[in-house]
């Protein structure tokens, strides 16, 4: 187990003092048995009512919500979790889905429901063909499947970090051949869902002390990657941007069937055109001393 402090800075700036808008965050860790939540705060300037509640994905969501104009905007973020993923895995998948293709019981398929159907038009249906040439034979083993897979995205794929917004498609991805974690997160995960699997996006915090993996600049970032509904093992996390099976070194915020619906700060401000100047986030993530 390793404790973790994460500190997520977004500082927004205008030109004059404009009106803003309700302002949507997901910032806080997602607790699940890997994960323990030791302590969370956000702080908002200029003063803000901030409301929490949880999304359809068990996400927790705060809105702030704001009175008076401003010609600035900070959202500092802090949160101590207790991280507690094996690095080597081991998954008891139900024998019913060892080997590809398998079915999913009714209940499963009706739960999963859109986490089971691709989000982006594939007319020509190349990313079918892509993510089909990875099957090595019918059936064959299913976790060997989406290990190859994950794995086999960096392989035809260069990262590039981008600080734009927006993220690629799926054919786009391959058509350029070269993305950032998000543009990787969501290609795999369109990839199994074509498939036939449930898939979901996850985004939260890749802790990188000694500079190792692609995603982060420095010891810790925001980053994105994906899980995978398999029977029996439940949700398999898959980091294909470090090839990486497993949560260890990501702690997670928020999951979601698309990338856009798990953006860490999403907001607007009224006011005239060119009042926006720029944006800034600075993300840290350290180890503490273990709690006590």
């Amino acid at each position: 187990m390793i404790t973790l402090g994460i500190h997520h800075r977004t500082h927004f700036r205008y030109r004059e003092p404009v009106s803003l808008g309700p302002h949507r965050l997901m910032l806080r860790p997602r607790e699940s048995r890997d994960l323990r939540l030791i302590a969370s705060e956000v702080t908002v300037t200029p003063a803000a009512a901030v409301t929490w509640a949880h999304d359809i994905q068990g996400n927790a969501v705060a809105t702030a919500s704001f009175q008076a104009m401003a010609d600035h905007l900070t959202i500092d973020s802090r949160a101590d979790v207790a991280l507690n993923a094996a690095a080597w895995p081991v998954f008891d998948i139900a024998a019913s889905a060892i080997f590809f293709p398998f079915r999913y019981s009714d209940d499963e398929w009706t739960d999963l429901g859109a986490l089971a159907r691709p989000q982006y038009p594939d007319p020509d249906g190349r990313l079918q063909a892509w993510a089909r040439a990875f099957v090595a034979a019918q059936p064959t083993d299913t976790l060997a499947l989406l290990k190859d897979l994950s794995a086999g995205i960096p392989g035809w794929i260069s990262y590039q970090s981008r600080e734009d917004e927006g993220t690629q498609s799926p054919i786009q991805t391959l058509d350029r051949g070269w993305g950032s974690c998000r543009d990787f997160a969501v290609l795999f995960v369109e990839a199994v869902r074509v498939l036939g699997f449930g898939a979901r996006i996850v985004s939260g915090y890749l802790y990188n002390p000694d500079q190792s993996l692609l995603g982060s600049s420095g010891a810790g970032s925001t980053h994105a990657w994906a899980e995978v509904f398999v029977p029996g093992a439940g949700w398999i996390t898959f980091d294909p941007t470090n090839r990486g099976v497993g949560g260890v070194n990501l702690i997670p915020v928020a999951v979601a069937r698309d990338i856009r619906q798990v953006m860490p700060v999403v907001g607007g401000f009224f006011g005239s055109s060119d009042a926006f100047l720029d944006m800034s986030v600075d993300v840290r993530v350290t180890s503490r001393p273990p709690a006590v």
